[in-house]
């Protein structure tokens, strides 16, 4: 990249959201330059899994998926229970899943941005953000490469897209600041070869110890163990609080426990474990708005876009940018700076509708999953009941239809627009 350059919008993080942004922008004509401080492929911390929602987006971007891992569903256990819950084919979400390592997922929907005439430029850090007389953003600042020969720059811009991540350094940067009063969460996973890296079903242990099982707390959160065939698994675990405080979560010690506690013939064992365990936070339930300001849109993560529920990030976040891109293409055909704001504004409301009553609760769920008694009676009396789990099952992987569908779609859709949301 040289010293200079301009595009009608920059995006800043070349992950899901933000390839997804670019796509999007790219297929509709616009000039959209992404930029990463990473050089593809490269690895992120994450489960893999894709539920039906996020493969929805893969789809719509016309991602070619005929030899990734497709999972049947969710076997969810705890409270001495085996729940097999199958993803329901609907008219909105396709009845499967997948699994995805995050480095071939993330490089493959950047080359995807790429075809449809993205323009993306690796090993660039962002330093900060242009802004004019009046404080709007109207560009980054660069530094190209790593140590005496890096090279600094700018990049002028129309709008400027945030889908940096959990640490959002540009909004942070021009003072937009997390919620600390929303849910946070954090994830720690690694990988194992295993004879069972090629079953069809996903698996979620409700039943993670604060200390010796049977004698501590249960903590409000689930492990997982996602095949991804090849006799590779992903194995991890995740928490979340309320607050912002679920970063404390001593993983490292909380994780060793619970594989010592699994099926031997797993074998989760030191020398099938691949690479160390690594750990990540999950901005929940909006926790950084506004989601549009002075010529900034925050998508992904960088926008606390991760789900309360289930800690997903990838179908929200893709989601969002495709919504984020069609706002732009709108406020691209405006005159006005007052146009292209009133233009853009379609976007966080667009975000609203779709998760805002979602999300809140998901804000009421985990408060209540913080208390150990109704985590253990979760566990132990909700999962024997077939018939509310397949409810609980559409509400916790955001996999139900928005309009129309059956009675738990009617339901859970009812209960997002009774509750204030976020």
């Amino acid at each position: 990249m040289g010293v200079a350059a301009t595009a009608d919008v920059v995006v800043v993080g070349a992950g899901p959201a933000g390839a997804s942004t670019a796509y999007h922008l790219a297929t509709m004509g616009i000039d959209v330059l992404m930029v990463d401080k990473a050089v593809f492929p490269r690895d992120k911390v994450c489960g893999d899994g894709l539920t039906p929602a996020a493969v929805h987006e893969l789809l719509f971007m016309g991602i070619d998926t005929t030899d990734w891992t497709r999972n049947r569903g969710l076997t969810v256990i705890g409270g001495g229970h085996t729940v097999h819950l199958e993803w329901p084919d609907q008219k909105s979400l396709p009845g499967y899943g997948m699994a995805r390592r995050r480095m071939d997922l993330d490089h493959a929907l950047v080359q995807r941005a790429r075809e449809a005439g993205a323009r993306v430029n690796e090993n660039v850090t962002v330093t900060g953000a242009l802004q004019d007389s009046t404080g709007r953003v109207i560009g980054i600042t660069t530094r190209s490469g790593r140590g005496p020969q890096a090279v600094t720059g700018q990049i002028k811009a129309k709008l400027v897209v945030d889908a940096g991540g959990v640490s959002a350094r540009l909004a942070t940067s021009l003072g937009i600041k997390k919620n600390p009063n929303r849910p946070m969460g954090v994830a720690a996973r690694t990988y194992f070869r295993s004879p069972r890296g090629n079953e069809e079903w996903m698996e979620s242990h409700l039943e993670l110890w604060a200390g010796k099982p049977g004698e501590s707390d249960l903590l409000p959160g689930y492990g997982w163990i996602f095949p991804l065939g090849d006799g590779l698994v992903n194995v991890g675990l995740g928490s979340v609080a309320s607050h912002a405080q679920a970063t404390h979560l001593p993983y490292k010690k909380v994780f060793a426990q619970w594989v010592q506690n699994l099926p031997p013939e797993w074998g989760f064992t030191p020398e099938n474990q691949v690479g160390p365990l690594a750990s990540a936070a999950l901005p929940m339930s909006f926790n950084r708005t506004p989601h549009y300001t002075n010529g900034l849109l925050l998508v992904g993560d960088a926008g606390g876009m991760v789900s309360p529920f289930n800690g997903e990030g990838i179908a929200p976040g893709m989601k969002a940018g495709r919504y984020a891109a069609a706002a732009i293409a709108q406020a691209m055909g405006r005159n006005t700076r007052v146009g292209i704001d009133r233009a853009l504004s379609e976007y966080p409301e667009a975000m609203r509708t779709e998760y805002g009553g979602y999300y809140q609760l998901g804000r009421i769920f985990v408060r209540l999953i913080e208390n150990p008694h109704i985590m253990r009676l979760c566990t132990t009396r909700g999962l024997p009941l077939p018939r509310l789990m397949t409810l609980v099952h559409k509400l916790l992987s955001d996999g139900y239809e928005r309009n129309g569908g059956d009675f738990d779609d009617l339901l859970i859709t009812a209960l997002s627009k009774v509750v204030k949301p976020v």
